[in-house]
């Protein structure tokens, strides 16, 4: 998705670049109305389009990447927050579009009072809105909104110029950039458009206006006063100071010479170097990523079946993850991320003489015709990691096998994933003895079990809502209080909290890292307030179950009373 608002944005700086460089100056206003109407919507629409015949100017590719997984030993927990599953992104888009509609509902009001409160007076197709002591002059759609303190010798130009408004109907045209600033509200591209559209409804209308009278009079009409305007960005506005330099000068100039239409020709070029970006930018990527694997020495080696199989980018149905719809790729991806995250031992890691810090592993496999896992391939920083990499990559479910040109077809993928090596356990092992060790043979890691503690409320076995519990507990009995007067610098300050629930489904050996032995206090006080749970099991046999608990909590200075 980001790409592709990326696109669109670059395509609409493209045209109105095109529009101000080439078009603006000419006097084919018409011309110019459409073409600003219609380029932002081609913006929209041009990267969704993809010309086979463009495709294949580039070399075809089968190596598809999957999204990047992390994985760290607190990554159980983290994966079933709340605050985790929240795309942050999506909450400020709609946010945004909360805004922006508000803004618009709020401006369409200010009409509608007028309407309603002025006296009305219908014409020969308009109606017209009289409102006293005042010197506006605008319309919408077919109402003309006139000033009474307009002096009567120029209420007929007025109305005259605004007709061409209201007959052209431009208020439809300010309309759709009003609908597109809502959707896209954080695209300064839409504001610039509709500020240029604003500009060539006010040339075709002096253009029509000045046909009946000289233009010497009109601009003078233009020049006589100083009106007062609504800040309204989707009506037609007559005397917009901002607008009556540029309105003037165009009035002034000469026609422009039929051959001009011709600079409209350099679209033909542009749309074409569009389409050909659209079509083929995509597997372009692809190309990028697998040249960067292959510095890394992972992919120096091709998958033996590949002259078989089809790209993920082209193939027509790709394959099917149980749980999934058919040939539905981002549940595919994020089915695949999922196993990952319950399955792969991270606990592992710091047990492995690995250095701390961010290790990276790259997979490529493929989901053969059959709709299985084979021609499996990792590079991993310890055979151990590869080991266990291959384990998770073996246990994938049989899926629904691909398909193009109605067979059944092998597709070719590649994941990367980061391990977090030295975290938590460290630091926990640095301040408990190991007796006190969660990794204990005797309990099992929270990803493996079958059914997760019951927290008291919660349906049996259910992780999210154990977690969620678990989070609701600590931030209603644990005291800030606490924190404040220890010396701590303020802001934010990370708490580790390991522990295991028994086969009695009490919870013990709870060992915390923390900033301050205070807080540390107060965090196994709350811990241990946590309520007896019906235990987990796995293999429906009763287990102990150990997890890790990532907390922030903000250090505030205290206020002296």
């Amino acid at each position: 998705m980001i790409n592709y608002i990326i696109q669109v944005i670059l395509f609409q700086v493209l045209f109105l670049a095109i529009y101000d460089f080439f078009l603006s100056k000419e006097t084919f206003f018409t011309k110019n109305r459409w073409y600003l109407l219609s380029t932002p919507i081609l913006s929209f629409l041009l990267p969704l389009v993809k010309i086979p015949s463009f495709q294949k100017a580039v070399p075809e590719e089968y190596i598809v990447f999957l999204p990047e997984i992390i994985l760290s030993p607190e990554k159980v927990i983290q994966e079933a927050s709340w605050y985790q599953s929240i795309n942050y992104i999506d909450v400020l888009f709609g946010i945004g579009v909360v805004v922006f509609s508000v803004l618009f509902f709020v401006k369409l009001l200010q009409i509608i009072s007028l309407i309603r409160s002025y006296k009305l007076t219908k014409k020969d197709g308009y109606t017209l809105v009289l409102i006293p002591k005042q010197t506006k002059a605008f319309s919408f759609f077919n109402y003309i909104f006139l000033g009474g303190e307009i002096p009567e010798s120029q209420k007929e130009q007025v109305i005259a110029h605004e007709l061409v408004h209201s007959k052209q109907k431009h208020s439809l045209d300010l309309l759709l950039f009003e609908f597109l600033k809502i959707i896209m509200w954080f695209n300064p591209m839409i504001f610039i458009y509709q500020k240029r559209i604003t500009l060539v409804h006010e040339y075709i209308s002096d253009e029509v206006a000045t046909k009946n009278n000289t233009k010497e009079n009109y601009i003078n009409q233009l020049l006589s006063s100083f009106f007062q305007v609504e800040n309204i960005a989707f009506i037609n506005q007559f005397y917009k100071q901002t607008l009556i330099k540029k309105r003037i000068i165009m009035m002034k100039k000469n026609k422009s010479k039929k051959m001009n239409q011709l600079k409209y020709l350099v679209l033909i070029p542009v749309l074409t170097s569009m389409l050909f970006y659209t079509s083929c930018s995509s597997k372009r990527n692809v190309v990028q990523k697998e040249e960067r694997i292959s510095e890394m020495e992972l992919m120096t080696k091709k998958l033996n079946n590949k002259d078989k199989a089809v790209s993920f980018l082209v193939v027509e149905d790709s394959p099917t993850f149980p749980g999934c719809d058919s040939g539905d790729k981002d549940c595919f991806s994020k089915k695949v991320q999922m196993h990952f995250a319950r399955n792969f031992d991270s606990n592992m890691l710091n047990n492995l003489g690995l250095s701390e810090g961010k290790k990276r592993v790259f997979i490529a496999f493929t989901v053969n015709d059959k709709g299985f896992i084979n021609d499996l391939k990792v590079r991993a920083p310890h055979p151990m990691i590869k080991e266990e990499v291959i384990r998770v990559m073996k246990s994938l479910p049989k899926m629904k096998p691909g398909k193009h040109n109605g067979n059944n077809v092998a597709v070719n993928y590649t994941i990367p994933f980061t391990l977090l090596v030295g975290n938590l356990e460290k630091g926990v092992n640095n301040n408990e003895s190991e007796n006190n060790n969660l990794t204990k043979k005797d309990a099992v890691s929270f990803k493996e079990i079958d059914k997760a503690p019951t927290f008291p409320g919660c349906s049996s076995g259910n992780k999210d809502c154990f977690s969620k519990m678990i989070q609701k507990h600590f931030s209603k009995n644990f005291n800030t209080e606490v924190s404040k007067n220890l010396g701590l610098s303020t802001g934010k300050k990370r708490i580790f909290i390991s522990l295991k629930v028994n086969k009695i489904g009490d919870v013990e050996s709870v060992i915390v890292r923390a900033p301050h032995v205070k807080i540390k206090e107060e965090v196994e006080r709350v811990m241990s307030t946590l309520p007896k749970m019906i235990p987990g099991e796995k293999n429906e046999e009763k287990v102990s179950v150990q997890f890790f608990i990532p907390v922030n909590i903000m250090v505030e200075k205290a206020i002296n009373k």
